[in-house]
């Protein structure tokens, strides 16, 4: 069996993350341990659902099934639940967007009549409760909650309101954790999802965003996944 496979969107992401597992070896080059595969596999659910199903399948196929898929990267925090810089775990990963619009509001996928095996494991896939306590305890300061994965970051007020109210339970939003989850469930390997906050969520200001903080909080979080 192969080690654990983190899996970001970007490869700054990758990049902060190897940082965090390496260490000096004796030639004073930086090694990373052997059972942690680092790669960044892209931008949004879709790519980063398919991308991590291909890496499972094939690890699988020549006989070295992983232990375990962490999605890991920066996101958004909701203000007055996670502070800019903050570490996060998901106790579970949500499609916020996956469902329908109405003149009453947003209707979720498992709400609009679809047969259940057409929803997989619906909007909302948990982390491994094993995987994720071994995080906590390594983590003691993050903040643990729902992760939401959008396909367009929230961006108004409005929107911001609306979607911390339809979760309240959430902490964070980002782009891929959903999708990386799936793949994780339909090969049957525990998931979890890791995430330092670079900016609030709400309307866009660059001049608020703090992504060398995130960054270096990615870093330090990393040493957990050894």
């Amino acid at each position: 069996m192969s080690g654990l496979l983190v899996v970001t969107a970007v490869p700054a992401e990758a990049e902060a993350i190897r940082a965090g597992l390496t260490a000096p070896d004796r030639t004073t080059s930086r090694v990373t341990p052997p059972d942690v595969t680092v790669l960044p596999v892209g931008v949004g659910p879709a790519v980063a659902g398919a991308a991590t199903a291909r890496l499972l399948a094939l690890a699988e196929a020549a006989g070295r099934p992983y232990r375990a898929v962490v999605s890991a990267g920066i996101a958004g925090g909701f203000a007055g639940r996670v502070a800019v810089g903050g570490t996060v775990l998901a106790d579970r990963s949500v499609a916020a967007d996956l469902g329908a619009e109405s003149p009453a509001g947003f209707i979720p996928v498992e709400d609009l009549g679809m047969p259940p095996e057409l929803l997989g494991g619906g909007r909302t896939v948990p982390a491994d409760p094993g995987l994720l306590a071994r995080l906590r305890a390594a983590l003691p300061g993050a903040t643990v909650g729902t992760v939401l994965t959008v396909s367009t970051v929230t961006g108004t007020a409005a929107s911001t309101a609306a979607l911390a109210e339809r979760h309240p339970d959430a902490v964070a939003e980002a782009m891929e954790g959903y999708g990386v989850a799936v793949a994780a469930a339909q090969a049957g390997v525990p998931f979890a999802e890791l995430r330092t906050v670079s900016n609030p969520i709400g309307p866009r200001d660059r001049s608020a965003w703090r992504m060398r903080e995130a960054f270096t909080a990615l870093t330090a979080a990393a040493a957990a996944l050894h």
